[in-house]
């Protein structure tokens, strides 16, 4: 149990904990780009990176601070790293991850001696029969998984009264900035880990925030793509109107370079089709440090308003922008706004259901559950274990609903479509001819807390996310040493140009800061 005792604060002192050490790390922040300069030269190996990266998790991870990021190591990572350095050295790189150490979410397939539970100890055991796409995208660009990441149990959609970073297997991840502070979610592990520097880049997955949020909170760059970019087949579901995978890592340039090795359509994931003639196998080529030049920018202002200090912070943010070029329209908010809150929920709920079963499905016989049901059976049976600190309401009311032939969720589905996207983004992007729009991605991290959970401020996820459309966390800078993102989203497909607007700040702020593992923020 996560504690004042367990994070180091003597109850009652009134001391500030002290923070724990962590030694000097030789790969701390270090990019794609240097990482293969230093496997050409013969400084590092495949192999020796894994064995690098893997001393720092023992060392960071699992004691020391005990960010608690990653809930399973590869076993054969060093093999496939060795497997990969000779391929090196027989025929040169496959491409720009060949050799990159990866951390995944442990909701994403792979069909190896990991297991893929979504934190849940109802998956215990499980073992999917195939790799997802995303993993099988990942191999064949040459990467290492590395291992998996904890996340926010069923990437958050069990209960209405979770705490994010949370999950019945792995316990809680901490935030690196500040350890007493939450990562965000559900994307937490992946999250506080490519922050903390125990892989040189990570996946996460997002429905609604789950990449950008956590992006934000750990002072990352992150990408939620167009719905369809990336394909979901193999990956533990929420909603198949609104799920995707995406890269998670310390720069931008890094977070496209990993985007175009996940992208391709899928037979097995339908939406994949509507990528044909849109998606890149190459994003970098978008990483252009004038990229806000000439740019035109909508301020969602509607956004703003939770926090006076998070609004100054982007106030310098949007002042960056107009000094390297770029047109503010401001304010510039989406009409639509707070009006499908409550039908995204409701579509939530009907294709978790849905989609779940499926997934479940698709492990075939040897599945420790076979439904929604189930899970629901089994938490019942290990609530010490499953639900110490809160239940298990939204999949109750999942379970509840009916089939995707209701006529609630087809009219709530449309609802959400003519709202966020053609009433919504597509109209404002058309009617100020804007490139982007931005807006804070959130407020700086706050106090875990399991007894009431989570108590967020503010975010701008929901419009991108109900559209279906991308969206970029890019650091805009820190709040009493806790990082604070802000997001540039637009139309479908337009990956290219928010790459080159987020890269393009991001080389003008170069905010960034590596976490220093603090107990606490005095």
């Amino acid at each position: 149990m996560y504690s004042a005792l367990a994070a180091g604060r003597e109850i009652g002192s009134g001391a500030r904990p002290a923070s724990p050490e962590v030694k000097p790390f030789e790969l701390e922040e270090i990019t794609i780009g240097e990482l293969q300069d230093g496997m050409k030269s013969g400084k590092y190996t495949a192999r020796s990176l894994v064995e690098m990266y893997s001393a720092r998790i023992q060392e960071a991870d699992k004691s020391g601070p005990k960010v608690n990021a990653v809930i399973e190591m590869n076993p054969d990572a060093a093999s496939i790293a060795e497997q990969l350095d000779q391929e090196r050295k027989a025929k040169g790189p496959r491409g720009p991850m060949h050799g990159v150490p990866v951390l995944i979410k442990d909701n994403i397939d792979t069909a190896d001696r990991m297991m893929t539970t979504a934190g849940s100890l109802a998956l215990v055991g499980s073992k999917p029969p195939t790799d997802s796409m995303v993993a099988q995208k990942l191999r064949a660009a040459g990467a290492v998984i590395l291992g998996k990441t904890n996340l926010s149990e069923w990437a958050n959609i069990r209960s209405s009264h979770s705490t994010s970073g949370w999950s019945g297997r792995g316990g809680l991840t901490r935030n690196p900035y500040a350890l007493d502070r939450n990562p965000c979610g559900s994307s937490s592990g992946t999250g506080a880990g490519i922050s903390a520097n125990f892989a040189a880049v990570g996946i996460g997955t997002e429905t609604d925030g789950s990449i950008v949020c956590p992006s934000s909170s750990n002072g990352l760059a992150g990408i939620k793509p167009t719905v369809g970019l990336v394909s979901r087949s193999g990956i533990i579901p929420i909603s198949h109107s609104q799920d995707g995978a995406g890269p998670m890592c310390r720069t931008v340039r890094d977070a496209a370079i990993l985007l175009g090795a996940l992208t391709g359509m899928d037979p097995e994931d339908p939406a994949t089709a509507a990528s044909a003639g849109k998606s890149q196998t190459n994003y970098e080529q978008f990483c252009d440090p004038a990229g806000l030049k000439g740019a035109r920018i909508g301020v969602a202002r509607k956004y703003f308003g939770f926090s006076d200090s998070v609004d100054s912070l982007i106030e310098q943010a949007l002042d960056v922008m107009k000094k390297q070029g770029a047109t503010l329209v401001d304010p510039a908010d989406i009409a639509t706004l707070g009006k499908f809150d409550e039908s995204e929920l409701l579509v939530f709920l009907y294709e978790l259901k849905a989609d779940l079963n499926a997934y479940l499905a698709r492990l075939g016989p040897s599945a420790p559950v076979k439904t929604l049901k189930d899970i629901i059976e089994f938490n019942e049976r290990n609530r010490e274990k499953e639900m110490p600190y809160f239940g298990q309401d939204l999949f109750l009311k999942a379970e509840a609903k009916g089939p995707l032939t209701e006529r609630e969720y087809v009219e709530a589905l449309a609802k959400n479509h003519q709202l966020a996207r053609t009433e919504g983004i597509d109209a404002l992007m058309t009617k100020h001819q804007l490139d982007a729009i931005v807006a804070p991605t959130g407020g700086p991290a706050w106090l875990t807390d399991l007894v009431n959970g989570d108590h967020s401020a503010g975010g701008s996820s929901n419009a991108a996310a109900v559209a279906g459309y991308p969206n970029i966390n890019v650091t805009a800078g820190y709040l009493s040493g806790l990082p604070v993102g802000i997001s540039f989203f637009g139309g479908a497909w337009s990956e290219p140009t928010l790459i080159k607007l987020a890269y393009s700040f991001e080389q003008a702020t170069k905010a960034r800061k590596a976490p220093k593992f603090l107990a606490s923020i005095g």
